[in-house]
């Protein structure tokens, strides 16, 4: 089974365009299953704002207490995941929206319960309920919610969740959808890169801030995903075959 892993940032969400559902199409037309893993970070920040709730981050990481789990289910497997689950089937995809923590599709562990409350590392996926459903002909959209220890559910970072899926599904490729073209250097898209190349870049600072941690995930998940890209959501990142945006390859792909 070809597989495509798909994450979009809830920032992203609202900017994706129509030519980014052709391209959708077009994979699917191509023979390929794709999941897609959302985040939800705007929406839960103005839920919190009218819950009163204060919210801060360590790490990159939302310190997450019992209010803002609760804001961030809410909005997560609430009104974000209706929400792409509608555009996918205005675009003629079939979809089905599903919250990660039932039946363990996603399974983590707290990070440091002290320090970050109950936010979690993926530990397992569930690769048998989600071939079922990717047999079946429909595409699941995921929240980054996971089941966690002794009944409770943990927030966990939306890239890391799409990277274990990815992963656990043995994905041809996994796409960090953005809202650049890929990583830049210079204002210059570059389109290729390796795991050496791209640890350089990061030293020079030439990849830098929010960009860090998608293109560590990335890396990551080239342990087991032959093809790892950052594309943007805005433009289409695929079509006739040819990939858009930038590529992460195993060293020895490289030529």
């Amino acid at each position: 089974m070809k597989t495509v892993v798909v994450k979009c940032g809830g920032s992203v969400l609202k900017e994706l365009s129509d030519s980014f559902f052709s391209s959708m199409t077009s994979l699917l037309a191509d023979g390929y299953k794709i999941v897609f893993v959302h985040g939800g970070g705007p929406e839960i920040n103005a839920m919190l704002e009218n819950m009163n709730v204060k919210s801060e981050f360590k790490n990159g990481l939302r310190v997450t207490s019992q209010d803002v789990l609760k804001a961030a289910e809410l909005v997560l497997s609430g009104s974000m995941n209706r929400k792409l689950v509608r555009l996918l089937e205005a675009h003629g995809i079939a979809a089905i929206g599903l919250q990660s923590s039932d039946q363990g599709i996603l399974t983590a562990d707290f990070i440091n319960k002290d320090d970050l409350g109950f936010v979690g590392d993926v530990t397992s996926v569930n690769q048998t309920v989600l071939e079922l459903i990717l047999k079946a002909g429909l595409l699941p959209v995921l929240t980054p919610i996971a089941k966690g220890p002794n009944g409770t559910v943990l927030n966990v970072n939306a890239d890391h969740a799409a990277g274990a899926a990815a992963r656990a599904l043995a994905a041809d490729h996994l796409l960090m959808v953005t809202d650049v073209d890929g990583v830049l250097d210079d204002g210059q898209l570059v389109p290729v890169l390796t795991s050496l190349e791209t640890k350089k870049l990061i030293e020079s600072g030439v990849i830098s801030g929010g960009m860090i941690p998608k293109v560590q995930t990335a890396l990551k998940a080239l342990e087991s995903c032959e093809h790892v890209h950052i594309v943007s959501g805005k433009k289409p990142f695929y079509e006739d075959g040819r990939w858009h945006g930038t590529q992460f390859n195993k060293e020895e792909e490289t030529i």
